[in-house]
């Protein structure tokens, strides 16, 4: 069982399951198809991806240009603040960020489909993400947008995050739009 809540920006998702605790631990149900299909995500994700970051460490904004790619993220060690923002044309939204803390200890788990980039912040000491796609990763449809670029504006809670080169060289919101607009 879970509780499926609809994020402000229109199709994304932060899912709370349903855990079960005792002096053995914790069990939940990390996904299934069927509720997950009848909560309005209705991918099939054909890859997992694993990673594991420092306290600081900023990934992001990334996304997969064509096909794009759905995730559904989690934490399964420490705790990150996640962060998707709306690239569709003629979104209402479009150009809109959404922010939210999820972690290890309560399992959410946010659902980010086509047409948002999406990137995290790790709040602890280290941070383990995975996150499941609907697409497989290809290189040549990587694309990313500036983490601080001021057309966004997202409040990130890191000061000073460590970034990688390609995140410190992404695009900006206002290339990345004049680029949909010369299409």
């Amino acid at each position: 069982m879970v509780e499926i809540i609809d994020l402000p920006l229109a199709g994304a998702k932060l899912i709370r399951p349903r855990v079960f605790r005792d002096s053995r631990g914790f069990f939940f149900e990390s996904y299934s198809q069927d509720r997950y299909v009848a909560g309005g995500m209705p991918e099939t994700w054909v890859q997992d991806n694993h990673s594991l970051s420092r306290q600081g460490t900023l990934r992001g904004l990334h996304y997969q240009s064509t096909p794009g790619q759905a995730k559904l993220v989690r934490v399964t060690r420490g705790r990150i603040f996640d962060v998707l923002v709306d690239i569709r044309p003629g979104s209402p939204t479009f150009g809109r960020w959404h922010g939210v803390e999820i972690d290890a200890e309560e399992h959410s788990q946010v659902y980010i489909p086509v047409g948002f980039a999406h990137g995290f912040g790790v709040l602890s000491e280290v941070a383990e993400v995975q996150y499941k796609v609907s697409a497989p990763y290809d290189a040549a449809h990587e694309c990313a947008l500036r983490w601080n670029d001021p057309d966004i504006g997202v409040a990130w809670p890191i000061p000073t995050p460590i970034l990688s080169e390609r995140d410190e060289r992404s695009e900006s919101f206002a290339a990345f739009r004049a680029r949909l607009e010369s299409r």
